[in-house]
């Protein structure tokens, strides 16, 4: 979750939205996002709003996001059965699991957890023990996400992760024996200092720990971290666009017999991400969280303060939002449908984009696959440039 959020349109004290993005409710997917930010310590390349020492502000924040549940229910006013939880970050295992258990049970107070939710959090491999995973599980949870990055030493010292190597793959077997039936594993490639070597390395530990799910995403230097001041000032380097493409290659050619669902995560799917991808509606609670309904996004306040005051002021937490238009939300559609093995219908294409779909085609950078244009390995490797051209 970005850091820097744009200030957008007003929005009612009472947070209520416009009746039109009401209307559609139910008829499309419906997922909470629970964003806990609070860290132990801050990662240097890391660009979302956490804070790492706010003392009874994470004690006191499971309640705040409960009050922002029960305004959630209000302005929707009527019972949505959500297909969906993610609870992210941060930390969010920084928070006890009777915490995030209580979470749970004010999601199905609100609006009602459907048969077969997903229920997802993320976590830090150091900040989870058996113990801890096993009264997850037991509170609800369905799916774990472990930020395991890489398995050496010296790239893992570059991202200023805490964990030790192997304690990603252990946290793997005890969210197994827990019972956690979905287990995945998320990595990043390109940082200073890694080589070929040391990214082969840490894809062959991720498959050897058995997850049913892997994320491989390149570093991104964000403006404003400790790592892009490191890189502006020439203390470190990271890796160039063909560095990075050889990775991805190498990525592919590990975990390709999970099967890509979407541009960098292979595996059984996380239906939620789904849900942002192909457009589905979502609330977001927690301090910079961001919702969708029915066409409308909003944001909330940054800092946790601010957002617990907002809400015990009896309003809503939200900074900003603003109406998208059906032009907007054809953009979208091509920007993230495309990343998706499902790809993008053609009829969502203007006539400039389809004929350079058309010509992509025949460069062998897209598939047509009945009436849906989907990316080819090769295509992959240069997504943002295709997806540009067809947005057009």
């Amino acid at each position: 979750m970005p850091s820097a959020l744009p200030d957008g349109e007003p929005v009612p004290a009472d947070g209520a939205l416009p009746d039109e993005a009401l209307a559609g409710l139910g008829t499309r997917p419906f997922g909470v996002y629970l964003h806990v930010p609070f860290c132990t310590t801050r990662c240097g390349y890391c660009d979302f709003n956490t804070y790492t020492d706010l003392g009874g502000l994470q004690a006191g924040y499971a309640d705040a996001a409960l009050a922002e549940l029960r305004l959630a229910a209000k302005v929707l006013g009527r019972a949505v059965p959500v297909e969906t939880v993610f609870v992210g970050g941060g930390t969010p295992t920084l928070l006890p699991p009777e915490d995030l258990g209580r979470l749970l049970e004010g999601i199905d107070e609100a609006f009602g957890l459907a048969p077969g939710a997903e229920v997802t959090t993320e976590a830090n491999p150091d900040s989870v023990d058996a113990d801890g995973l096993a009264r997850l599980r037991e509170a609800g949870f369905t799916r774990i996400s472990f930020g395991m990055q890489s398995v050496v030493p010296h790239v893992l010292a570059a991202l200023d992760r805490t964990h030790t190597p192997g304690r990603a793959e252990q946290a793997v077997s005890e969210a197994r024996a827990a019972g956690f039936e979905q287990v995945s594993l998320d990595l990043i490639y390109g940082a200073p200092t890694e080589t070929d070597e040391d990214w082969a390395a840490s894809l062959a530990a991720a498959r050897a720990a058995g997850p049913t799910h892997v994320s491989a995403y390149a570093l991104i230097v964000e403006e404003g971290t400790r790592l892009g001041r490191q890189v502006a000032r020439g203390e470190v380097a990271v890796a160039d666009d063909d560095t990075l493409a050889d990775r991805y290659l190498m990525a592919e050619e590990a975990l390709g017999d999970l099967g890509w669902y979407e541009v960098s995560n292979w595996g059984s799917p996380c239906r939620h991400n789904l849900g942002y991808w192909r457009g589905g509606d979502w609330w977001g609670v927690g301090p910079g969280a961001h919702s969708h309904v029915g066409g409308v996004r909003w944001w909330n306040v940054k800092h946790p303060a601010a957002y617990a005051q907002r809400l015990a002021a009896g309003s809503s937490p939200a900074h900003g939002r603003e109406v998208l238009t059906a032009e907007d939300r054809r953009v979208e559609q091509v920007l993230l449908e495309l990343r998706l093995r499902t790809g993008v219908p053609r009829e969502a294409l203007r006539e400039r984009g389809a004929a350079a779909a058309d010509r992509y085609v025949d460069e062998g950078l897209l598939a047509a696959e009945g009436d849906r244009l989907v990316l080819t390995l090769r295509g992959r490797l240069l997504a943002d440039a295709v997806i540009r051209d067809l947005v057009d």
